[in-house]
């Protein structure tokens, strides 16, 4: 990147919440040792947590020490954060499988020169005695009533809070103070809706060793267009697992971003510099029809996380799919591919009518439809508008044994031809 210091960076990037840092330029001046802590709540991250992982590796590439944590052990008891009533609690085998799970993710995408901790290796062996005297004696219970998601679950009409998620905070206090003493960790960064929990662990830190530690969070990003927490899709999380969200869907995600929160995104979310972005920017401001920031995001993003050879066989098959691509240039690979992701039908050529693909592929809700959109014009075989005359598939409709067939500018269906 151009000259830009860690702490313009951050800025920049939209990584900047809150800090007990006295003045940022000294995340400029020192090299520090941070701990970023993960939910094991899943077998997979998602493309929210990867906000946090962008952070982590922003940070590293400055020159800072890193430490991920995984919470083997508060997984088991869940973050109350956010929540209105009690979470479902999971067994100790599902957190420890999830664990593992994440675990390499967070290696794959940080990567190697990171540490991962598990939070289960020495919680899991502190007694409940030794927790209530060296942990809990150094907190207040009225600051800890008083944080806003306590407050909202045991104020009136609230849903009220246990003892087992009341004292989470105690627990990511204590990873904060065992980090410190064990490994000399100064800095937690987290998001900001842990804010109360990181400064758990800053006051213990002093009270129990009279040390200097600071927190760090990250703003939550927000889709500026629904004014949503970001990560959604109407089908749920966009997971970073390709068995839980494919890379088909996981491109078409972030190629579906709205104008507005483009730029955005695209400094959260790629490792693309200033100078880069702008240049990208300029040039969507002057044609947006052409989409440059989104098909640039979903590409890199993608990249990042699914590979470079993943990435490059999706954004061919989106641009044949989606734009003036030859459909001759798809592969057998690309078509078996397609085949997991969109509809598939089977059709003999010279015989199977054209009609009745249509119905069966979801293209036409009867045959009556798919007449109407024959004599509209609406229907393309492999990109070429299918003529109104024709009622069959013939050999010069055949790549690789299928055809493409779409309704409309985006309704696609994969036919397997014989």
């Amino acid at each position: 990147m151009d000259s830009m210091t860690l702490s313009e960076e951050l800025a920049w990037r939209g990584f900047l919440n809150q800090t007990t840092l006295p003045k940022l330029s000294a995340i400029d001046e020192n090299k520090l040792k941070f701990y970023h802590g993960y939910d094991a709540s899943s077998d997979s991250l998602t493309v929210g947590n990867l906000a946090a992982v962008m952070l982590d590796k922003l940070l590293m590439k400055h020159g800072h020490t890193g430490i991920v944590l995984l919470g083997g052990a508060t997984s088991v008891i869940g973050d109350p954060g956010g929540k209105d009533a009690e979470r479902q609690l999971q067994s100790e085998a599902t957190v420890a499988h999830n664990i593992k799970q994440v675990a390499h993710q967070l290696e794959k995408l940080v990567g190697s020169s990171v540490s991962v901790v598990n939070n289960a290796d020495w919680l899991g062996k502190m007694s409940v005695l030794h927790f209530l005297r060296d942990v809990g004696k150094h907190f207040s219970m009225t600051p800890l009533v008083q944080r806003d998601y306590i407050a909202k679950r045991m104020g009136e009409g609230g849903a009220g809070i246990s003892f087992t998620e009341f004292s989470y905070t105690l627990l990511q206090g204590y990873d904060f103070l065992y980090l410190h003493q064990k490994h000399g960790v100064n800095l937690q960064v987290s998001g900001a809706d842990q804010w109360g929990n990181s400064l758990s662990g800053v006051e213990l830190i002093r009270k129990v060793t009279g040390a200097e530690a600071h927190v760090l969070t990250m703003p939550l990003v927000i889709n500026k267009a629904t004014g949503k927490k970001f990560g959604k899709s109407e089908d749920g999380a966009i997971w970073l697992d390709p068995a839980k969200t494919s890379v088909y869907q996981f491109y078409q995600f972030w190629l579906n971003t709205d104008d507005e929160s483009v730029a955005d995104y695209l400094k959260i979310f790629t490792q693309l510099d200033k100078p880069q972005i702008a240049h990208i920017m300029t040039r969507f401001e002057e044609d947006k029809s052409d989409r440059l920031a989104q098909k640039t995001l979903a590409h890199e993003v993608t990249k990042l996380v699914h590979g470079p050879e993943n990435a490059q066989i999706i954004k061919k098959v989106t641009e044949t799919l989606f734009g003036n691509d030859d459909y001759t240039q798809l592969t057998a690979k690309d078509f078996q591919l397609l085949s997991s992701e969109l509809p598939k039908v089977t059709a003999k050529l010279n015989h199977s009518p054209l009609v009745d693909v249509l119905v069966e592929a979801g293209l036409a809700s009867s045959n009556g439809e798919a007449r109407r959109f024959l004599n509209d014009n609406a229907i393309y075989i492999n990109g070429q508008q299918f003529s109104s005359t024709k009622s069959v598939f013939d050999s010069q409709d055949v790549i690789y044994g299928h055809a493409i067939i779409r309704r409309g500018k985006n309704q696609n269906a994969v036919v397997e031809l014989s």
